[in-house]
């Protein structure tokens, strides 16, 4: 019995020095894409009217399509926790693949919008891009590198769900030791987060 009592409360720990190395690390991210808010704040205050008319190639129904596909993969990511703690294995399982599906639906659509962009000349270094007014280019310098961080974060996060499901798979984590899918949940929904912030910042300008 006493054993039982020390490995459990060294495995209490273990969780906790994980969720707190988890919100150290998210604190971080939090602090990078704050300080790129900021800027985008200062450029657009400085350049108001270029960033407003930039904005306009923006496709607003492919980035509201993207903003519904991830607040409802928060919700299945959410999903799968609970399923797990209940002990609802194959639910959780089915739950994360349905959050990775949703990760490659938002990366796909992504691509597309970027795609559209290339070809309008948009891109940083293009020729239609260096011909565009000062502010408008900051706009697009700014729309291709936080929406671009934003997707790579979007690829790690469905990379990391997707070494929880297989560690679920090999019952390394179970109803009674789910820190990991925590975690995985957790980046997971600051990615959402990320997002929601970026959505109205450049698609509805106003």
């Amino acid at each position: 019995m006493a054993n039982f009592v020390l490995t459990n409360s060294g495995h209490n720990r273990d969780d906790e020095a994980s969720k707190f190395g988890m919100w150290l690390f998210l604190f971080t991210e939090l602090l990078l894409f704050g300080g790129l808010f900021l800027v985008y704040t200062i450029y657009r205050y400085l350049n108001s009217d270029a960033f407003l008319h930039a904005s306009y190639e923006l496709n607003v129904i492919m980035g509201t399509i993207n903003t519904v596909v991830l607040l409802t993969s928060s919700l299945t990511v959410a999903l799968s926790i609970t399923a797990l703690q209940k002990g609802n294995t194959k639910l959780s399982l089915w739950l994360i693949i349905a959050t990775i599906i949703f990760a490659l639906t938002f990366l796909v659509i992504k691509y597309f919008e970027w795609t559209a962009k290339f070809d309008h000349g948009l891109f940083p270094g293009m020729e239609h891009y260096n011909q565009m007014a000062p502010g408008e280019k900051m706009f697009f310098f700014l729309y291709f590198f936080m929406t671009g961080l934003h997707g790579l974060h979007v690829i790690i996060g469905g990379v990391l769900l997707g070494f929880v499901y297989r560690a679920i798979q090999k019952k390394e984590v179970t109803s009674t030791n789910f820190v990991y899918l925590e975690n995985g949940g957790l980046y997971w929904h600051l990615v959402d987060i990320i997002w929601i912030f970026l959505f109205p910042l450049f698609y509805l300008i106003h």
